[in-house]
């Protein structure tokens, strides 16, 4: 599965180690029931998701700079308009 890898503007300590990058793969439908299905809260919904995706704890997410946070939606988003998503043609 396709994945983008996200260069944090401020990395965040997590379980001791200096965290610098996020990979975040892209969402399935399952992805999205799971998302709903636990947090009734929109802004909670998408940190569950975005850790999810990323493979992360959701208490990395919460831990991000929002620059680093808008950058995860940005790359979400990108999937589902198909920006970043398609593969490279081969040569």
């Amino acid at each position: 599965m396709a994945k983008t890898e996200i260069t944090l503007e401020f990395p965040v300590e997590r379980d001791g180690k200096r965290l610098e990058t996020l990979s975040m793969r892209r969402p399935t439908v399952g992805d999205e029931l799971a998302a709903g299905k636990h947090k009734s809260d929109p802004a909670e919904r998408e940190v569950s998701l975005f850790a999810n995706l990323c493979e992360v704890a959701p208490q990395t997410i919460h831990a991000l700079d929002m620059v680093d946070y808008g950058q995860l939606q940005e790359v979400y988003q990108g999937f589902l308009s198909g920006r970043r998503s398609k593969p490279e043609p081969a040569s």
